[in-house]
């Protein structure tokens, strides 16, 4: 068969429509002819698997979809393999929100505690699906999108030989605004972005060349003065960057946290319930477009984002795109073998990070025991050491004491026994 071969693993996810739309519609450079989705869960695949093949068949687009539930058999022969799975699916996600609020930490899937646990639960299942690529698509690239990205991308970074790149739609997420604001095209924008997956600040902006960050930073101002950002006006001012999301965990913590607390569901209920709505469409025969309420869930920008790097890397572009990618000195104070997320360069071989000015000490302490924190998750996930765990999440900015540390390693280790074999007949 000539053209690439894509292998999705998770393909039973709501987001797959938005990858199927990104191949349809890049057709013309990226020569997609097989896309074989393959995921544990036969229903969600069956019904996912049937709206991409109409999209494809409505598009007449020379793109064949397989379905399978059997790994190996869709990896054979893949050129890119992507990775979208949630260990434990959703139930496990709403725990991961609720067991941190016991201790007066935040509830949130990739940061703290919870993405701690899914750390632990993702990374053994990684580095067995990076086995399987090593032994049957020894050519693929795998590109992870699996939260938390970062830490599941060190892990197969360090662990494999599998050629890996991490990947958030984040980083396009700030593109897009930012250009929107400047009325420009997103191509013309770059971005002096600086950090580790969600916990990233653009402390730069330029357009063709010209500095325009303090054009940025008045927008950002003013739209955290309307509350359409979770972050204080002083702040942004005292910090003079533009925080991910996700910092808002950080720096407004116990606003964060007393959100959650007076919520009637939390973010994982919701997701929930809109996944079921989302399944619901599209198992309707007569539907063969993304719905509009796949927006709703928290893909913006999916699409873009992995098929702009899989074009980079097939037509060996050189283009610059934010990747999660290993530093190898490219982010001074940080170890070389360490993940980041930094403007890469982009070509067949991968992604180059670029060298980036050190971080200022308002930001690099905060960067530096994150990444202290992953790299204990990372070996506590793979040796199932629960020392190492325990230290983690002491190693955390976010847990408050040692006694918060303990009763949450013993509640999330509880809440988590099905999915932690490595941990088994361990002190």
């Amino acid at each position: 068969m000539d053209g690439l071969r894509v292998a999705v693993i998770g393909g039973g996810s709501t987001y797959t429509p938005e990858l199927i739309e990104g191949f349809i519609n890049r057709r013309e450079e990226l020569p997609v002819s097989l896309v074989t989705l393959m995921d544990i869960d036969e229903t969600r695949l069956r019904i996912v698997g049937g709206l991409a093949e109409r999209m494809v068949r409505s598009a007449r687009a020379d793109i064949e979809v397989r379905l399978t539930i059997r790994r190996r058999e869709a990896l054979e022969g893949a050129d890119y393999v992507i990775t979208q799975i949630r260990v434990g699916g959703m139930a496990c996600r709403i725990l991961d929100e609720k067991i941190p609020l016991r201790f007066g930490v935040v509830g949130q899937e990739t940061t703290g505690p919870g993405g701690f646990a899914k750390a632990l639960r993702t990374i053994p299942v990684l580095l067995e699906i990076a086995r399987d690529v090593s032994e049957t698509a020894p050519q693929a690239w795998l590109i992870n999108f699996t939260n938390p990205a970062g830490l599941i991308t060190e892990a197969l970074l360090k662990y494999t030989a599998v050629p890996t790149i991490g990947l958030c739609n984040s980083p396009w997420g700030f593109q897009q605004g930012i250009a929107r604001q400047l009325g420009v095209r997103p191509e013309r924008v770059r971005l002096d972005y600086v950090g580790l997956n969600h916990l990233s600040w653009i402390r730069g902006v330029k357009v063709d060349g010209k500095d325009v960050f303090d054009q940025v930073l008045e927008g950002a101002l003013a739209a955290a003065s309307a509350g359409e950002i979770p972050f204080a006006p002083e702040l942004l001012q005292t910090l003079r960057m533009v925080p991910n999301y996700y910092l808002a965990y950080y720096y407004h913590h116990d606003e964060m946290l007393a959100r959650q607390r007076r919520a009637e569901k939390i973010r994982g209920e919701v997701v929930q319930e809109l996944e079921a709505r989302l399944l619901e469409l599209y198992a309707d025969p007569d539907l063969d477009h993304k719905p509009p309420l796949l927006e709703k869930r928290g893909g913006a920008h999916y699409s873009t984002a992995a098929l702009a790097l899989l074009s980079a890397i097939h037509g060996d572009k050189g283009e610059v795109q934010i990747v999660n990618t290993r530093n190898n000195g490219a982010l001074p104070g940080l170890p070389a073998d360490s993940v980041v997320e930094l403007p890469s360069v982009i070509d067949r071989r991968g992604a180059q990070a670029i060298p980036a000015a050190p971080m200022p000490p308002a930001i690099r302490g905060l960067v530096q025991a994150v990444k202290a924190y992953e790299e204990l998750t990372v070996l506590a996930a793979v040796e199932g050491d629960e020392q190492a765990a325990l230290q983690a999440l002491l190693a955390h900015p976010l847990v408050p004491s040692f006694a918060a540390a303990k009763g949450l390693w013993a509640a999330i280790k509880e809440a988590n026994r099905a999915y932690l074999p490595q941990f088994e007949g361990k002190t």
